[in-house]
């Protein structure tokens, strides 16, 4: 009984799992989120010294 009970669980968060990436996936969230980030990257990378000597 409670070995069902673990597998049904383990089960659960499998295809939980899946839905959660299958829908990052379809809608490009990722991308969307990164699109949105870019100008706080910017903003932070154009701040480092850089050695430009070559």
């Amino acid at each position: 009984m409670i070995v069902l009970k673990i597998l049904a669980i383990a089960a659960l968060v499998v295809v939980t799992f899946f839905v959660v990436t299958f829908v990052v996936y379809f809608f490009n969230l990722d991308m969307k989120l990164t699109a949105a980030l870019e100008p706080l990257f910017l903003k932070h990378y154009d701040k480092i010294k850089r050695d430009k000597h070559l």
